[in-house]
This record gives C-alpha cells, structure tokens and sequence, in this order.
C-alpha cells in the first residue's frame, strides 16, 4: 500500500513560496533606482565654479613714491651694559625695568667695606705725613736759628782777629760752627721736602681709595631708560662673569632719543639708497601707523655672508610707542609724502578689478560663497596694489583674482590656491 501524506491540521497559514520570490527579486530595482538618481543628480546639479581668491587691503598713497624696500629692526644708537670696575656683592639696587634715569643718578651699590677700611689707613698716613712735616718744619727753623748765630760769631771773630784780640784759632773754631749749622740748615731743608712729598703721596692713596670706593656706587652714564635688570641684591658682581654664580652688568639701558632703524639693503640696490633721503617707516607692533624719517648715513661696508649694506634710518619725529629691537619696514621713496598721503586707503589686487558692460567691477565672494557683483572706481597705482575709491568693499572681504568671463552674479564657488 502506497504511503500517503499525513493530513494538514486545520488552521495552520499556507506558505505562498511564489510571493516571497517576487519581494525578493524587486529589490535590486530599488538599488538601481537610487543609484540613477544620484548619478542625474551628479550631473545636472549645478556645479562650483574653482577660482582663486584675493583681499581687499590697505595701502598708503606713499608707496607710489616707493624706490626700493627693506627690513630690519630699531636700535639704539646709545646703549650700555652697565657695571663697576669693581668686585664685590650687590647690596642695593635702586632701579627695576622701565626706570627712567638721569646722568649721574645712583643705579645700585656694592659692599664697600673693605675699600672704607683701606681709605681709613690712608687718611691716617696723611695725618702722619702732615705731622712729620710740622716736625720738619720747626727742625728746619731751629737749623735757621744756629746757623744765624754761627754767622755772627764768625763775622765778629773775623773783627777780633783783625785787631789782635783773638787767636786764628778761634777764627777757625768760629768758620767750622758756621759750615756745620749751614749744613745743617741744608739737611732741615731736604727732611721738609721729604715730608712734603710723603704727604703728597699719601694723598694719592688717599685718592686712590676713594675712586675705589666711588667704584661700588654704580651710576648713570647717561639720561634714558633701563631695559633689563642683569642682577638682583646679593648677587656678586665682578669684571668678568664666566665663574658661575656671578654677574658682570648690573643693569642694561639706552638712550631713547637716539633710536634708529638698521636696515639691511640688498648689495646690488644700495646705489639707490643716499644719505638725508626720505623714506617712510612702519613697525609690525603699529601697523596702523607710518613714521616719516631720512638715511642717517650707510655704513662704508658690506656683509660677505649675506651681500647687504646697513643702513642707519632717524626718525623724524619720535613716538613714545617706539621701542628697541621692534621689527621694521623701511621704503626709500623718491619724495617725501605729505600728510594726506599718509593716510590709509582699500586697495585691491589690479587682477581682481574686470570691465563688465563698461563699468568696473570686483566679484566678492559673499555668504554661502556665493558671488557678488560691486561696481567699483579705481585711482592710483600703488606698488603691487590699486587703490579703490568708491564702492561698497570693506577692509579684508575676499574677491575673485582674475575672474572668468563666464562668471555671473550668484555663481557658487570653490576657492582654491594659488
């Protein structure tokens, strides 16, 4: 007997194997699907346009006048390292960073008990001194006194002898107490001298001394400013610094006054450069202002390693806002600038400014890099730069260099490098 299936139970869902296929063969439809319209919308959404970007800028109407340009920093013609001729510990300082000072004015002290105690021996010695030479002097008297006296006897035994009175003998006697007091008074003499010399000497020691103890006090060489503080109370300070633990300048100044730009010029440009020639300086600390000046001199000398020439550069009118070793730019101009010329103005690459339906305009790249169409005036040439006298431009807004003609108002945008 054939076997037969077993019964299916009632109420239990038929599986329909012929559905289940058609889901699954319409997925790759879907995929399809998609994929073609990220494909379309590739390639028929509109695209950015690459372009290369510029910024509107200031510029100086000074720099038509520009000749040639160079770097370099300020420097005071005036400075010192101040220090002592002395050695010893630092016992007072008087100044800190940024004190003005006058010539003169005490900067720092050192201990000096060791020169006071020697300057102290020395005005003793010429207390000796001036003692020995009052001795001297009542020696020299006493000496003056006998040889008077000797002198008188003598003229006296030369009359008594004349009429008999007395021996030859006693004329001789007479004649020896005269040339011994003589000598005497001679050897008076010579010992004040002597005296008088030792005082003398014993008041160059004194001097000596006192210089030393004046070389403890450490003094202003000139009016200006201190700029580092070198050393600090208890320090020792001595003429040479290389032992450790010790200090050559107390502190470092400079004379404000005399600060000067030292710009180095390129050896095959300096023939462009020549003294009392205006130029015009700005400082990266004060970019928003340019300092008239003129070439103080150049320096008779060229530097093998870089092929350059100082230039030493005065201001013409000094800032209190200018300090050492601030970084500089310096333009030799053909001319000086006059006041208005001196004064900022928006400038623009020329590549950025195109003629479009006969007017000059820029395109700035605006919100969501989108382009912008300004109409624009333009005047003078300065430098690598076109000044921009009207239009609505700001000051470090991006605009198109060399823009396309193709370009539009509106045009999306991709800025690349250069």
């Amino acid at each position: 007997m054939a076997d037969t299936p077993p019964p299916i139970p009632l109420g239990l869902p038929k599986i329909n194997r012929q559905t289940g296929g058609r889901r699954r063969r319409r997925w790759p439809w879907v995929v399809g699907a998609v994929v073609l319209a990220g494909i379309g919308f590739a390639v028929w959404a509109p695209r950015k346009v690459e372009v290369q970007a510029a910024t509107v800028q200031t510029a100086y109407p000074s720099q038509q006048y520009s000749q040639l340009a160079a770097s370099g920093y300020v420097v005071a013609q005036r400075r010192a390292a101040v220090s002592s001729k002395a050695t010893g510990r630092l016992v007072e300082l008087n100044v800190r960073e940024g004190s003005l000072v006058k010539k003169g004015d005490l900067l720092a002290r050192l201990d000096a008990a060791d020169v006071q105690a020697t300057l102290g021996v020395s005005e003793a010695a010429v207390r000796q001194s001036e003692a020995a030479m009052r001795q001297a002097e009542a020696n020299l008297k006493l000496a003056q006194a006998q040889q008077l006296n000797a002198d008188d006897e003598l003229k006296r035994a030369m009359g008594l002898v004349a009429q008999g009175f007395i021996s030859t003998q006693a004329v001789e006697a007479a004649q020896t107490r005269a040339r011994t007091t003589a000598a005497n008074t001679a050897a008076a003499q010579a010992a004040l001298q002597t005296a008088k010399a030792a005082i003398g000497q014993a008041q160059a020691q004194v001097k000596v001394q006192q210089v030393n103890r004046d070389s403890t006090d450490i003094r202003a060489p000139f009016d200006g400013v201190v700029l580092v503080k070198n050393a600090n109370v208890g320090d020792l300070i001595t003429l040479f610094s290389n032992a450790s633990g010790t200090s050559g300048a107390v502190v470092t100044m400079a004379d404000l006054s005399t600060l000067e730009v030292e710009a180095d010029v390129s050896e095959s440009s300096v023939g462009k450069v020549k003294p009392d020639q205006p130029v015009e300086i700005s400082l990266d600390a004060l970019p928003e202002v340019r300092f008239r000046g003129s070439v103080a001199r150049v320096v008779p000398t060229v530097d093998r390693a870089k092929a350059t020439v100082m230039t030493k550069i005065r201001f013409e009118k000094l800032d209190p806002r200018i300090l050492p070793e601030m970084s500089a730019k310096v333009n030799f101009l053909s001319q000086a600038p006059n006041d208005a010329e001196q004064k900022p103005v928006l400038a623009v690459n020329p590549k950025s400014v195109v003629e479009r339906d006969g007017q000059r305009v820029v395109f700035r790249i605006g919100a969501g890099d989108k382009l912008e169409v300004v109409q624009v005036a333009t005047g003078r040439t300065l430098g690598d730069a076109l000044e921009v006298t009207s239009g609505g431009l700001q000051r470090g807004e991006r605009i198109v260099l060399s823009p396309a003609e193709a370009l539009k108002a509106g045009a999306s945008v991709t800025v690349v490098a250069k």
